[in-house]
């Protein structure tokens, strides 16, 4: 939601920019109109023309980066669950009630983070907690051979990996795009518009053209920023590695 209103007030500044450039400029005394006036404001305009197509550039590639890093995170965490059930399962009976556990929490993980009533993966305390259910299974049980002191071992290690690759999927979760850069670059493309407005003729098709324009330019930062944040909006993060491991884990 709130890429969405970013984003809409990105196209009601470009819009009121360029149209209301649109309408002023007739307005203005005729020494504002001469032809030296013009080729300023366009050269102006041509510098912010290349070093916004170059931020544009760059934020779509940081988003991009950051999207691929936790999918590849959401896979290596679900590998990680999978291996943990697998060494609880060879342990034995004993570690039927940890398992039980562990398939609460995968599942919880994925109804809080992709379900209906979804909400930001820091904010699903429900899944924390039976994670720590988990961990404080591990530790009530008593091995009684060498086996399954090694066993439990590594399901220890794989346990301490699964709760490192949570945080890091919460740290992940709420994007880098700092709210300053992203201030200046609206501001840069306000003023593209206004100069495209400058002395362009007023009739239905530029005007169409300047809305227009203002619209996919918003809809791609918007999709930019919603990118940046992979757990919500259209382009988000699949909850599939999860799924298939919960499918495991039921085995």
């Amino acid at each position: 939601m709130h890429e969405l209103v970013v984003a809409m007030a990105i196209f009601v500044c470009l819009v009121a920019a360029s149209l209301g450039s649109l309408v002023l400029s007739e307005r203005l005394p005729a020494h504002h109109r001469q032809e030296e006036t013009y080729n300023v404001v366009r050269l102006a305009a041509s510098i912010f023309v290349v070093m916004t197509s170059l931020v544009l550039g760059l934020l779509v590639n940081s988003s991009k980066n950051m999207f691929e890093a936790i999918d590849r995170n959401i896979h290596a965490f679900s590998t990680e669950l999978i291996l943990l059930d697998r060494t609880l399962r060879h342990y034995g009976p004993e570690a039927s009630d940890v398992r039980q556990r562990l398939r609460a929490y995968v599942r919880q993980a994925i109804n809080g983070t992709w379900g209906a009533d979804a909400s930001p993966v820091l904010e699903d305390r429900a899944a924390e907690t039976l994670l720590d259910e988990v961990g404080n299974g591990l530790v009530a049980m008593r091995p009684s051979d060498p086996v399954r002191t090694e066993m439990w071992r590594e399901a220890e290690v794989s346990y301490q990996n699964v709760v490192r690759r949570r945080w890091v999927l919460i740290e992940e979760s709420e994007g880098t795009i700092p709210t300053p850069f992203l201030v200046m670059l609206v501001a840069w493309l306000v003023l593209i518009f206004a100069s495209f407005g400058y002395r362009a003729p007023r009739n239905a098709v530029v005007a169409t053209t300047l809305v227009v324009s203002a619209f996919l330019i918003a809809g791609s930062i918007y999709l930019i920023l919603d990118m940046n944040v992979p757990f919500s909006g259209p382009i988000k993060i699949s909850p599939a590695p999860l799924q298939r491991a919960e499918e495991q884990l039921r085995r």
